[in-house]
């Protein structure tokens, strides 16, 4: 059994994944590491809820707005960085403290990660092309032909994924859920995962409350700033929560009432799928799993009987 022990905060959006993390980390004296794939855009702090700098003050926080919008991440970009952020607390005899909720990104880490060799600079042209010129449901219409593995997988409205998938068939001559199912080496560190499970209705009244917060805090003036970029829309940072919404708006397409109903809905969504997904995969089903069926906000102080958990789990791990 390793000696290099973690622990793992996850559940859907506004669910309270930082503050209980944040807790946690000055209660074990921990480190922060970000799990959310659009928290690492540098340009995005207010509309993907980053920790503020009050927040960040007062424990340290690692992989947050470290990446420009025009540079997209990925998942395999993302593990080799939180390794390197995990092994450097580790040495600092701190506690990593990974918190978001991108479940790929968990599943990476505890599960491991194909290898995926380099599809090349022209199936990348290609699958950009064909994006631009068919769009993303009649490219998806045409990975099923090619792919249909992979399709299945897929949105056909997620022109993100769909070109992705399109390059590595196209560069490896193998569908991209063919090279996933080849997983690597789980990370060599023990796990020990907080996932929390509130009621939606609870959820649903903290999305709603958080993006009047947003709105207050710039978020209009975040996404005014993004589009003087130019970037384009197929991008992560494009079409994280709120910023296609709000570029429709700034466009005169939509009302800014309908803008904000509309950055409601679909975030909605987003954290039912979240949900769904940690209930069926208790984040590879982690020997050491702490439910929480709340938001953490609902707590006035940290459960005593989760910090006896962890602390159990960190001086012996087996």
């Amino acid at each position: 059994m390793t000696d290099q022990r973690a622990l793992l905060v996850a559940g859907p959006t506004a669910s309270g994944k930082s503050a209980l993390a944040i807790a946690l980390a000055e209660r074990l004296g921990g480190v922060v590491i970000n799990v959310d794939s659009m928290q690492v855009y540098r340009e995005l702090r207010v509309l993907t809820a980053r920790p503020s700098a009050a927040d960040e003050a007062r424990v340290p926080h690692r992989l947050y707005g470290i990446r420009p919008a025009a540079d997209p991440g990925s998942v395999a970009w993302w593990r080799a960085e939180a390794l390197r952020a995990m092994d450097a607390a580790h040495a600092a005899g701190q506690v990593p403290i990974l918190t978001g909720g991108t479940g790929m990104y968990f599943a990476a880490l505890t599960q491991g990660l194909a290898e995926i060799p380099d599809p090349g600079s022209a199936a990348r042209a290609e699958a950009r092309a064909l994006l631009a010129r068919l769009g993303p449901e009649e490219l998806h219409a045409g990975l099923s032909k090619v792919d249909p593995a992979t399709a299945a997988r897929l949105k056909p409205a997620d022109s993100q994924r769909i070109a992705r998938a399109w390059e590595v068939w196209r560069g490896t001559g193998m569908g991209l859920a063919a090279w996933q199912n080849r997983r690597g080496e789980p990370a060599p560190w023990a796990f020990f995962a907080v996932q929390l499970d509130p009621p939606r209705d609870a959820l649903r009244a903290a999305i709603a409350t958080r993006f009047d917060a947003m709105m207050a805090a710039g978020a209009l003036e975040e996404v005014k700033a993004l589009l003087t970029q130019n970037l384009d829309p197929a991008l992560p940072a494009m079409r994280a929560h709120g910023v296609p919404e709000l570029s429709a708006y700034l466009r005169g397409e939509t009302s800014l009432d309908q803008a904000e109903t509309r950055t409601g809905l679909v975030t909605g969504q987003y954290t039912k799928r979240q949900a769904t997904w940690f209930r069926h995969h208790r984040l590879a089903d982690l020997s050491h799993t702490h439910i929480i069926n709340a938001r953490f906000d609902d707590f006035t102080q940290l459960s005593e009987r989760l910090v006896s958990e962890i602390l159990a789990f960190l001086q012996n791990p087996a």
